[in-house]
C-alpha cells in the first residue's frame, strides 16, 4: 500500500463510530520520549485499523519536538498554563505526554484493544486519564443541541485539520482535548434561554439572527478564528456527564484564540455556555502523519 509523506492518521476523519476511549499517558520515570513514540508506533500499522478499531495517536508538543524536530510545526506548545479570564474564570491545564484515541462500533472491542495497548506500553508510560464516550441521539450533545453544526464538509475537513504539504509537520494535526462537565442547572433553563446561550435553535440548529454577543456561537465563530474539525463526544453517567471536546486544526492559534474568546480574554464577554459547563482538563497534542509516525516503529512489516 502506498502512502504519501503527508498521509494523515485516518481515524481523525472516521465518522460514525459508536464507542470511544480517550487515554492520556505520561512517561514512566526513566523512560525516554523516543522509546514511547516507537512503542506507540508499534501498536499497529498507523495506516490501517486493528480489530475494527480506529486508532489515533498524539504527543505532547515538547515531547514530539524532542524526537522529531524537523517534523514539528514552529511554535507548537503544550497546554501548560491555565487560561484565566478577567473575572477569574479558569480553564485548567492538565497536559500529558501522549494521547491514544480508540473508536469503534462496539465498546467491548474498544475495551480489549485499549487494554492490550496499555499492557504493551506499560514499561514506558502509565495511563493518567481515561474517558469513555458514546453518541447521544445520533448527533446531539448532552445539552440537547446538535453538535458540530459548524464543522467543515468532509471535502473541506482535511484543509481545516491538516498541516499543508511543504510545511513542517505536513499531514499532521494539532488537537485540543478538553473534558467539560455539564451543570444540571442547564436542564432547568427554558428552551428560549438555552437558545440564547447557545446562539442557535435547539430543534434544528439554525443560527439566531439576533444571537447575543456572549452566546457560544458568537464566542467561537469560525469565520473569526478559522476553521477547525470537531469530533466531540458525550461522556459520563446520569450523575456526572458532559462533553469531550476534540478539536483538530492545522494551526494551534485557531484553537487557543477560541478558548481565550470563550474565557472573555479578548475584550469581549465570556461565553454564556461556560456558566453551565466546566472544563476539568485541557491538553494539546500533535498528531503526526502516518509515514512520520511509522518511521519510529520497530516491529517488522507483515505486508
Amino acid at each position: 500500500m502506498s502512502v504519501s509523506l503527508s498521509t494523515p492518521q485516518p481515524g481523525i476523519f472516521a465518522l460514525g463510530t459508536a464507542s470511544h476511549a480517550y487515554l492520556e499517558l505520561d512517561l514512566q520515570d526513566g523512560a525516554r520520549a523516543a522509546d514511547l513514540v516507537a512503542g506507540i508506533a508499534d501498536l499497529r500499522e498507523p495506516r490501517t485499523t486493528i480489530g475494527g478499531i480506529n486508532f489515533v495517536a498524539g504527543f505532547r508538543p515538547e515531547l514530539w519536538l524532542e524526537v522529531a524536530p524537523h517534523d514539528t510545526p514552529p511554535g507548537l506548545h503544550g497546554f501548560d498554563e491555565p487560561l484565566v479570564g478577567p473575572d477569574g474564570y479558569t480553564m485548567p491545564a492538565t497536559q500529558h505526554d501522549a494521547l491514544l484515541w480508540l473508536a469503534g462500533s462496539s465498546y467491548d472491542v474498544v475495551f480489549d484493544v485499549a487494554r492490550a495497548a496499555l499492557s504493551h506500553l506499560a514499561p514506558l508510560a502509565r495511563a493518567t486519564n481515561e474517558v469513555s464516550c458514546w453518541p447521544y441521539r445520533h448527533h446531539r450533545d448532552l445539552t440537547g443541541f446538535i453538535d458540530g453544526t459548524e464543522n467543515p464538509s468532509v471535502a473541506e475537513a482535511q484543509i481545516a485539520a491538516l498541516i499543508p504539504p511543504g510545511a513542517s509537520g505536513a499531514g499532521g494535526s494539532v488537537v485540543l482535548l478538553q473534558q467539560w462537565i455539564h451543570d444540571t442547572a442547564w436542564d432547568a433553563l427554558p428552551v428560549h434561554a438555552q437558545e440564547q446561550a447557545m446562539g442557535r435553535t435547539k430543534e434544528d440548529s439554525v443560527e439566531l439572527d439576533d444571537r447575543p454577543e456572549d452566546s457560544h456561537v458568537a464566542r467561537t465563530d469560525q469565520e473569526e478564528f478559522g476553521d477547525i474539525f470537531r469530533r466531540n463526544m458525550p461522556f459520563g453517567t446520569v450523575i456526572e456527564h458532559g462533553t469531550m471536546f476534540v478539536g483538530f486544526s492545522a494551526e494551534q492559534q485557531r484553537l487557543s484564540r477560541m478558548l481565550e474568546s470563550m474565557a472573555g480574554m479578548l475584550g469581549t464577554p465570556r461565553d454564556a455556555l461556560t456558566r453551565y459547563a466546566k472544563p476539568v482538563t485541557g491538553s494539546y497534542y500533535f498528531v503526526p502523519s502516518v509515514p512520520v509516525l511509522e518511521a519510529f516503529g520497530t516491529a517488522e512489516d507483515e505486508d
